[in-house]
């Protein structure tokens, strides 16, 4: 769906892709979480950083994801269109839910219609993975997908459930149990 390479990771995986032809880097961080060391070994021109917690709700004192945080993704998804760009790499801390919600939106965003093949690539390449609600909400406004990517990203996180029933049980203690299909039903 790109027309170059995409990896996600966390932050301990950084090093592993550092010999790996990443011209881009998309980081994903906490707002006050120190720049990893790790990305000094990318191209400081390819990087772009967003700070954000990993919160699907607004609530209290976490900087939650929001609109001009989509629209900045959104903008340099068509900007990487109109350079050369070789391998994207799009982590956060785990790799599990903000990076995947922003690599889903970068797939996803010039395919209306195709939303669920953003989301099986997302899976391909993370397969325990658990894209952001909020940010791939914001970004299914923005887009005006109707609730397109909303019910892709419902799609894979019912598959991840059905793979990682372990990992679906510890996001319900976690604070996402509405996100959390109910795996006996599925």
């Amino acid at each position: 769906m790109l027309p170059y390479r995409l990896s996600i990771c966390g932050i301990d995986e950084l090093p592993a892709l550092a010999a790996d032809g990443v011209s881009h880097v998309v980081s994903i961080l906490d707002p006050d979480y120190p720049e990893p060391e790790a990305l000094q070994a990318f191209p400081p021109d390819g990087r772009v950083l967003y700070r954000f917690d990993d919160v699907i709700r607004i609530r209290g004192d976490a900087r939650a994801p929001g609109h001009d945080d989509v629209e900045r993704l959104l903008d340099l998804g068509t900007r990487l269109r109109r350079q050369p760009v070789d391998h994207l790499l799009v982590h956060c801390h785990a790799g599990v839910s903000r990076s995947t919600a922003a690599a889903a939106i970068l797939l996803a965003h010039d395919h209306p219609g195709r939303e669920r093949e953003a989301f099986a690539e997302v899976e391909r390449l993370r397969p325990r993975s658990w894209p952001n609600s909020l940010l791939v909400r914001l970004a299914d406004e923005s887009l005006g997908r109707d609730g397109a990517l909303v019910a892709a990203m419902q799609q894979h996180h019912a598959s991840v459930a059905r793979a990682f029933p372990e990992f679906a049980e510890a996001l319900r203690g976690g604070g996402r149990a509405h996100e959390v299909p109910d795996i006996l039903s599925l």
